[in-house]
């Protein structure tokens, strides 16, 4: 009886070591994943921020609400990809003034590196675009190193660097800063008397883009917990030349939607902490554990044989 014990805990004893390594090693990578089902709303606030109003047809200064709604397509989120789409709106406060800009984009990326997949109509303003670079999340085990980051308004990827350690709510974070420099986003026609011109008539327009983005990120689960955008949108004539801002705002996440943020990042931080560390080790322990006992039954039950038998 001794001896079968002792055969049966050393059995699970290395079937428990045997399987620490490989859910830290394999299954671990597998289930750690962005989600497909991910709903979130996010807002972000700039004061003092001057726009062009079209229905006024002049620059105004106002307080804006920005809010930005992200929704997954489970349907289209397959394999290794998931696709998130995303609506945002700016209000102006000041001004009572809603859907002064209303933009959408449909994301598609790997869920397990975030980085851009061409497919499923991914789209700006239901333009297509091919995306590169990280979507909404760095990757997880985030490196303090340069990352390629998609930026949206400019519909390509640029350099996010990594400036340094930082604390948001008391969560050790990863700050990255992205330069857009200035890019042609869009061509339109507007009086020329409402641009500075001193003529009649409409005259074309081209609206450049140029800002930083800088984002604080859980290096674990590599979440975004804030965001801050300073933006430099102008209108120039064909020539080249600049005649009226667009927009220029410095827009930062509000504090409840960066509580909301660091929570989730937390969470995540938590989960892969126990499938990569804790559950592996836990594993390993106990399998030891369970082997050395295993020995130690197996050697008692040769001992009293051994007795009996002299």
């Amino acid at each position: 009886m001794r001896r079968m014990t002792g055969v049966v805990l050393i059995a699970i004893g290395a079937f428990l070591v045997t399987l620490a390594p490989l859910i830290r090693f394999q299954a671990a990578d597998k289930l750690i994943a962005a989600p497909a089902d991910y709903y979130g709303v996010s807002e972000l606030r700039a004061q003092n921020a001057r726009y062009f109003s079209v229905p006024k047809v002049k620059v105004l200064t106002a307080d804006l609400d920005i809010t930005v709604t992200t929704r997954g397509d489970v349907e289209e989120s397959k394999g290794d990809h998931v696709v998130w789409d995303e609506f945002t709106a700016v209000n102006d406060v000041t001004n009572s003034a809603s859907g002064i800009q209303l933009d959408q984009r449909r994301s598609a990326f790997n869920k397990y590196t975030g980085e851009g997949v061409d497919c499923c109509g991914v789209n700006v303003d239901k333009e297509p675009v091919q995306m590169s670079g990280q979507i909404y999340l760095f990757p997880f085990g985030t490196q303090k190193r340069t990352y390629q980051v998609f930026n949206a308004t400019a519909r390509q990827s640029f350099d996010a660097r990594f400036v340094g350690e930082d604390m948001v709510n008391g969560l050790p974070v990863y700050k990255f800063e992205q330069t857009v420099p200035p890019t042609k986003i869009d061509t339109l026609t507007a009086p020329a008397s409402a641009i500075g011109m001193k003529k009649s008539g409409d005259v074309r327009v081209n609206r450049f883009y140029d800002g930083v983005v800088t984002y604080w990120v859980e290096p674990v689960s590599g979440s975004p917990v804030k965001q801050e955008q300073r933006r430099h949108d102008v209108l120039k004539t064909e020539d080249g030349v600049e005649r009226s801002e667009a927009l220029v705002a410095d827009a930062k996440m509000t504090p409840e939607t960066v509580d909301r943020l660091v929570q989730g990042a937390i969470d995540g931080k938590d989960q892969i902490t126990l499938l990569k560390d804790t559950i592996p080790l836990v594993s390993l322990v106990i399998g030891l554990v369970v082997a050395v006992a295993g020995v130690v039954t197996l050697l008692a039950g040769r001992g009293r044989r051994a007795s009996r038998s002299s």
